[in-house]
């Protein structure tokens, strides 16, 4: 159980590090590897408290240029001779912060705190009003600042010049005006409800101020509580991401937290409310308003976290347990005890960076083939053919690595809905850490234990969630695998027991291939056991027969196979007449992609003339596109054809002929594959 809890406090450690550095990447990397759970320790303070590092806080915000994490203010106090602060740092329990109280129990605050803080007040609504209170300083150092308001959000900065204790009012229009402190008995009650580093909530302004109110652009009636300091220390304090959200969740009343009750109304930077955000409480209730400005004074370094995240998503989480991994293991291999591979293990989506083959996923060893094929003819789906350009197929060809990644992302979510029937989907997410302890007739593998279960019912979420964790997919450990469990918890594994001839049949065959149903699973979104299309009865005597199930309707991609050559199979125009010209291949054990640049290919399905097909093999290690030339109604063609012995024709044209008979192809220079 310690040891539960040290990991805890040493990653929100880490957590903090991050944040205070602005390496926003890097925590959404972790949050994903290593998520964080009901343990994980999101505030500064408590973290602080529980490290004992009061003591080194308060001598490190004394220093000229203080450090900014507590990690690096661990590793100056023990790089220093001694660690002359680390008695001190055991013994001492004080807390501090950017704030401080003076005698009549006034909270002050730090003077460059206060210009960072005033500098994001935006306006506020009629009837509501905040109180700042500034620092006392000396004639010498007045601080005065220019007033004036910015011409796009009318957001306010204002002029401040006091040699005692000021309070700031802001009116409705967003003008501050400056009063007297004025030591009364109901100042008194009133400051005594302060808390350190707590500001106090609004107060109505004063008849005076409301005389020399200027007419001004209404704005929403809400109290703003979104600076842009304390929306980056709740981004990390509350391990989601504001931005985009449509209301900022109240946080505990807690003395440490960035937010206390704050349920009120959120603004944009333009002033107006964003949609569905919480309505403004009446003015007499404004009093709990609360922010804790503790650290506040150091938050700068988050104003560069990213404003750009997805939405937050209110998702359906469930850790995997020893029964559906056990299920899991037995429709995949047919056994509990049986493993992933190496290959399995190590294969994920990474694409090539050969010129000219920047589309193609490259694929390690042998293996896991059938599923890198699908997807990597789904990701040319999306490039080709519904990715709008302009640009020569050579340039489109030559694809970013930002829209490389997108098309993997879409993709894989096609595959997904098809998968759960165009209803829901699931998507396997690698947690970096076991959910379960294995026990009985299960032998563990170190991966589906670590993995958690998300269930959406809408393609969109489907697409936010995995573009939130495409990099799992794309450069993670197990992006094969979990693209797999993601398909097969996707259509359940009774409905996959149930689209098999044969219930037992498994999804990854001898030597770690993928067998039909699994590239059908993937390609067409049943893990049927056949090519043909639709189902054929045989049979089987007595009245009895065997209902063999095929391809249902017509496929985005489709599917020429060597083994219709050899009279094995017979592969039907569901698949091989898809609704777009790209085919997965299937040729000797291995599977690979040839596609068409042309999308009338696919509905001329009589065409005449020549045209060109790409051929890709991840495998293959190729350096070069290979373009083929396919001539389709040829003489030459037809007397290859009566020619029995094919041995010397490749293998791909033999597939190549399964659906243009008479085909000649032309390697154009480029050494036929055998």
């Amino acid at each position: 159980m310690m040891g539960k809890h040290v990991e805890e406090v040493s990653a929100s450690l880490v957590r903090e590090y991050l944040s205070r550095k602005g390496l926003k990447k890097t925590i959404a990397c972790m949050d994903e590897e290593l998520p964080r759970t009901n343990s994980s320790i999101n505030n500064r303070s408590d973290l602080r408290r529980i490290l004992h590092l009061e003591g080194l806080y308060k001598k490190n915000k004394a220093e000229e240029h203080p450090l900014k994490s507590m990690l690096e203010m661990i590793v100056k106090d023990r790089m220093s001779e001694g660690g002359k602060t680390k008695g001190r740092r055991h013994g001492d329990n004080q807390t501090t912060s950017s704030s401080s109280i003076d005698t009549t129990g006034n909270v002050k605050i730090d003077k460059d705190c206060m210009e960072n803080l005033l500098c994001e007040i935006p306006r506020l609504s009629e009837s509501s009003v905040s109180q700042v209170i500034v620092p006392s300083q000396t004639p010498s150092e007045k601080l005065c600042k220019s007033f004036a308001v910015h011409p796009e959000s009318e957001r306010s900065i204002y002029c401040l010049s006091s040699s005692q204790d000021s309070v700031l009012t802001v009116s409705k229009e967003g003008f501050p005006s400056e009063k007297k402190i004025v030591d009364t008995d109901s100042q008194k009650n009133r400051s005594s409800r302060i808390r350190r580093g707590v500001m106090s909530g609004p107060i109505a302004s004063s008849s005076q101020e409301s005389n020399r109110r200027r007419p001004a652009r209404k704005a929403p009636s809400s109290v703003i509580a979104t600076l842009e300091d304390c929306r980056e220390a709740a981004n990390w304090t509350n391990g989601v991401n504001t931005t985009n959200t449509k209301s900022i969740p109240s946080a505990p009343h807690e003395e440490g937290s960035m937010f206390s009750n704050l349920h009120t109304g959120v603004i944009d930077r333009s002033g107006h409310r964003l949609k569905n955000s919480a309505p403004s409480p009446k003015l007499d209730g404004l009093h709990v308003l609360e922010m804790v400005l503790d650290d506040i004074e150091n938050e700068g370094s988050l104003c560069d976290v990213s404003r750009t995240s997805m939405p937050e998503l209110s998702l359906n989480k469930t850790p995997m347990d020893q029964m559906t991994a056990t299920a899991l293991k037995e429709i995949i291999f047919g056994s509990s005890m049986a493993c992933f591979t190496e290959e399995w293990k190590q294969q994920n989506f990474t694409f090539s960076d050969t010129p000219g083959l920047k589309y193609g996923i490259v694929q390690k060893k042998g293996g896991p083939c059938g599923v890198l094929a699908v997807v990597q003819a789904c990701v040319l789906q999306k490039l080709l053919f519904e990715e709008l350009s302009n640009d020569s197929l050579e340039e489109r060809l030559e694809v970013s690595s930002v829209l490389r990644t997108k098309c993997l992302s879409q993709a894989l979510a096609d595959i997904l809905w098809r998968a759960g029937n165009m209803k829901r989907a699931t998507v396997a997410i690698n947690t970096g850490r076991s959910l379960f302890t294995p026990i009985g007739r299960y032998k563990s593998d170190g991966i589906l234990e670590m993995i958690t279960n998300v269930t959406v019912e809408t393609l969109d979420d489907l697409a936010l969630v995995l573009e939130q964790h495409v990099r799992q997919f794309e450069s993670g450990p197990f992006g094969c695998i979990l693209l797999t469990v993601s398909a097969i918890l996707s259509r359940t594994i009774a409905i996959i027991q149930s689209d098999m001839d044969v219930p037992t049949s498994t999804l990854i065959g001898a030597h770690g291939y993928c067998t039909q149903e699994l590239v059908n699973l993937l390609l067409c979104g049943g893990a049927v056991s056949n090519v043909f299309d639709d189902e054929m009865k045989l049979d089987s005597g007595n009245g009895n027969f065997t209902l063999l199930k095929g391809i249902k309707a017509r496929c985005n991609i489709g599917l020429l196979s060597l083994f219709e050559h050899y009279n094995i199979c017979k592969v039907g125009s569901h698949l091989k007449s898809p609704k777009f010209p790209i085919w997965v291949v299937c040729s000797e054990s291995h599977f690979s992609v040839l596609f068409c640049p042309s999308e009338d290919l696919a509905t001329d399905h009589c065409k005449e003339e020549e045209f060109d097909l790409y051929y890709y093999d991840g495998l293959a290690n190729q350096q070069e596109p290979i373009r083929l030339t396919v001539y389709p109604h040829s003489a030459a063609g037809a007397a290859q054809n009566d020619n029995a012995d094919s041995d010397l024709i490749p293998p791909l044209e033999l597939c190549i002929r399964t659906k243009w008979r008479n085909a000649v192809v032309s390697w154009n220079n480029t050494d036929p594959i055998l």
